[in-house]
C-alpha cells in the first residue's frame, strides 16, 4: 500500500510503498476511511525539536487524526469484531502515538491499533467528524472541560478558532459559559456566531475587562500565551494546547500578582473522544470540513503552513 511518510525535518513527505499491517496479539488493523491533517503536522516537519518523538527511527507513515472499519482482529481483541466502526485516540497509555514513536499513522489506507486507541464511531456520526474528533475534538475537549474545567456561566476565553479552537469554544458554549475568541483571519471571525461565543477580536487582549476566568491558547505562538497571561482576572488558569511555537516569552507580573495558573493539556482520554461523540451524535456539533483525497494531503499541509485555512482538512479513503 502507499503511504505518505516523514523522513526528516525541513523534507516533504514520501509518498512510498510499505507492506500492510497485520494484526498481532493484542492489536486490530483498521481499514481508514477518514484522516485528518493537522497543524502540528506542520511543525512535525518544519521543528527539529519534534524529532525527539521519532525514537523508533524514520521513515515514519503521519496522520494521528483517523477513523475507519476493523477488518483484522488480532488474539485477545474477540470484545471487538471486524466491521465495527471506529474512532482512534491517538495516544497510548505509555505515551507513544500514531503517526509518531513506533506506531504508523493514517496517512495510508490501514493501520495497527489497540484498545488504548478504539473507541466506537455511533452509526449517525459520519467518517469524517469521526476523525477529526479524534485529535481535534478529543485534545479540544480534553483542555477546555477535563484540565480547564469549563462550566455554566464561567467566563471563558479560546485562542485560535480553527480546528481545535472552533470546537473548543463551541463545547464550552454549549455547556453554559460565556466564551469570547481570539482570531486573526476575519473569515473565521464569522463563525463567532455559529459557535456561539460572546465576543471575538484578533487578540484575547481586547476582552481584559470581561474577568476571563479560564483561557484555553489553541494557537500557541508565543505572543498568544503571553496575552493570555496579561488578560486573565485574578486566580484565572491558562490551559496552553497549541504549539505553533515552542517557546514563549511572557511578563511573570500578571502571573504573580494576580496568582495565576499555568497547565499544559496534550490529547485527551478515550472517555473525551466518547463525550465528543455524543455531541456529533445530538447534530450540535458539526465543525466545518474540508474534504480531500489521499493524493492531496502533502498540498493541505502547504496550505496549513500559509495559514488562512477554515476548516479541518480531512482526506477520505474508499
Amino acid at each position: 500500500m502507499k503511504a505518505w511518510q516523514i523522513v526528516g525535518t525541513d523534507q516533504p513527505l514520501e509518498l512510498n510503498e510499505v507492506p500492510e499491517p497485520t494484526a498481532g496479539p493484542g492489536e486490530v488493523v483498521v481499514d481508514v476511511k477518514a484522516s485528518g491533517v493537522c497543524h502540528s503536522d506542520v511543525t512535525t516537519i518544519d521543528d527539529p525539536g519534534w524529532m525527539a518523538l521519532f525514537q523508533h527511527g524514520l521513515p515514519r507513515t503521519m496522520g494521528h487524526e483517523s477513523a475507519g472499519v476493523i477488518s483484522q482482529v488480532g488474539q485477545g481483541m474477540e470484545h471487538w469484531k471486524i466491521g465495527d466502526r471506529v474512532g482512534l485516540a491517538p495516544v497510548m497509555s505509555d505515551g507513544d502515538a500514531l503517526g509518531y514513536g513506533k506506531w504508523d499513522g493514517g496517512f495510508a489506507p490501514k493501520l495497527r491499533a489497540t484498545d488504548d486507541n478504539l473507541v466506537a464511531l455511533p452509526d449517525e456520526v459520519p467518517f469524517d467528524l469521526g476523525a477529526m474528533a479524534t485529535d481535534a475534538g478529543l485534545t479540544s475537549y480534553h483542555a477546555i472541560m477535563t484540565v480547564g474545567g469549563a462550566r455554566k456561566g464561567m467566563k471563558v476565553g479560546v485562542i485560535g478558532l480553527g480546528g481545535l479552537g472552533y470546537i473548543g469554544a463551541r463545547v464550552a458554549a454549549l455547556t453554559g459559559a460565556e466564551v469570547y475568541g481570539a482570531e486573526i483571519n476575519p473569515e473565521t471571525q464569522k463563525l463567532a456566531d455559529e459557535i456561539g461565543l460572546a465576543g471575538v477580536a484578533d487578540s484575547i487582549d481586547a476582552f481584559k475587562d470581561k474577568g476571563l476566568e479560564l483561557i484555553v491558547d489553541y494557537a500557541g505562538f508565543g505572543t498568544t500565551t503571553a496575552a493570555a497571561l496579561e488578560t486573565l482576572a485574578e486566580f484565572g488558569t491558562l490551559v496552553q494546547v497549541g504549539m505553533g511555537r515552542l517557546e514563549s516569552t511572557i511578563n511573570t507580573y500578571p502571573l504573580i500578582v494576580n496568582q495565576l495558573s499555568i497547565k499544559g493539556s496534550k490529547s485527551g482520554t478515550k472517555e473525551d473522544l466518547a463525550g465528543i461523540y455524543e455531541l456529533m451524535r445530538s447534530g450540535r456539533l458539526t465543525p466545518p470540513i474540508n474534504h480531500i483525497s489521499h493524493a492531496e494531503i502533502p498540498e493541505a499541509i502547504d496550505k496549513l503552513r500559509t495559514g488562512g485555512v477554515i476548516g479541518r482538512f480531512i482526506a477520505m479513503y474508499e
